[in-house]
C-alpha cells in the first residue's frame, strides 16, 4: 500500500514563572473521529526521535517520526522545561485516607501529580491529544476537559492496563456548554461527548508519553507502570482537577 506523507508542527510553549503561553498546530488532512477513546486503527507504531535539542531555559526541542496506521508523520515538539518526573514517596495505600487523595493534572506541563493531604506523593508524565490546551468543547474535538471531576469507577483494561473513568460531563460541563451554544461559539447540533478517563497506553506506546506525542482522543494518557502505580492510590469518588 502506498505511504501517504504529512507533517504535523506543533509548537507549545508554556505558562511558567517568565514564560510566554503560546501554541500553533498545523495539521495536513486531519480525521476528526466521534468518540473519545482511541480507535485501534489510529495506533501509532515506529516512533523515534530524528533530532533533539536543549534550549538555555531547560525547554526540549524534539523531532519525532512515527506511523499513524499507514501515514508517516513528522512532528516537531517544543517541550517546557519539566518539574521532576517520576517522584514517589513511599506510602501504604491501605493506610490512605481516600477523601484526602487530590490528583491534579497540569496539561501545558504534561504533568499528573498526586496530592495527599495537601503534600506531593507521585509525579508522573502524562500525554492528552493533538492539541492539548484548549478545554474540550464538543464531541470529538479530542480535547482534554477542564475543571473539577471525580472519579467514578476504576477498572483493569485490556488495551490501557487500567482505565479510570472520570464523571464528565458534570454540571460545570453541561454549563459550559450550553454558554457556548447560545454565544455561538459551536454549533447547535454538537454533542457534548464523554467517556473521558486516565488510562495507559497499548503495550508498544510507553514511549509515546515519554516523547510528549499526544495520541488519544481527549483522555489523559499515562505509561503503562504509572497507570498501575496510580490505580492503588485513587478510589471513585477520587477528586480530579484539569487546567
Amino acid at each position: 500500500m502506498r505511504k501517504i506523507l504529512f507533517t504535523i508542527v506543533l509548537v507549545a510553549a508554556v505558562v511558567l514563572p517568565g514564560l510566554l503561553s503560546a501554541q500553533k498546530l498545523n495539521v495536513g488532512n486531519p480525521q476528526q473521529k466521534n468518540q473519545e477513546n482511541q480507535r485501534p486503527a489510529d495506533q501509532i507504531t515506529n516512533y523515534k526521535v530524528i533530532r533533539e535539542t536543549k534550549g538555555s531555559d531547560g525547554s526540549i526541542t524534539r523531532e519525532v517520526e512515527y506511523y499513524k496506521g499507514n501515514i508517516i508523520v513528522h512532528q516537531t515538539l517544543i517541550l517546557p522545561p519539566m518539574p521532576k518526573i517520576g517522584y514517589h514517596k513511599p506510602i501504604d495505600p491501605d493506610t490512605m485516607n481516600h477523601d484526602s487523595v487530590l490528583v491534579y493534572i497540569d496539561k501545558a506541563n504534561y504533568l499528573l501529580a498526586v496530592i495527599y493531604k495537601r503534600r506531593r506523593i507521585r509525579q508522573y508524565r502524562a500525554v492528552f491529544g493533538p492539541d492539548r490546551l484548549p478545554d474540550k468543547m464538543t464531541e470529538g474535538d479530542r480535547k482534554t476537559p477542564e475543571g473539577w471531576f471525580k472519579i467514578v469507577s476504576k477498572k483493569y483494561d485490556s488495551r490501557w492496563q487500567r482505565f479510570l473513568l472520570l464523571n464528565y460531563p458534570n454540571d460545570s460541563s453541561y454549563a459550559r456548554f450550553y454558554r457556548r451554544k447560545r454565544d455561538g461559539e459551536i454549533s447547535q447540533n454538537a454533542r457534548i461527548g464523554g467517556s473521558i478517563g486516565i488510562h495507559g497506553t497499548y503495550p508498544t506506546g510507553a514511549g509515546m508519553v515519554d516523547l510528549g506525542i499526544g495520541w488519544t482522543d481527549g483522555c489523559i494518557s499515562l505509561k503503562p507502570r504509572d497507570i498501575e502505580d496510580l490505580y492503588k492510590l485513587v478510589w471513585p469518588g477520587t477528586r480530579v482537577y484539569i487546567k
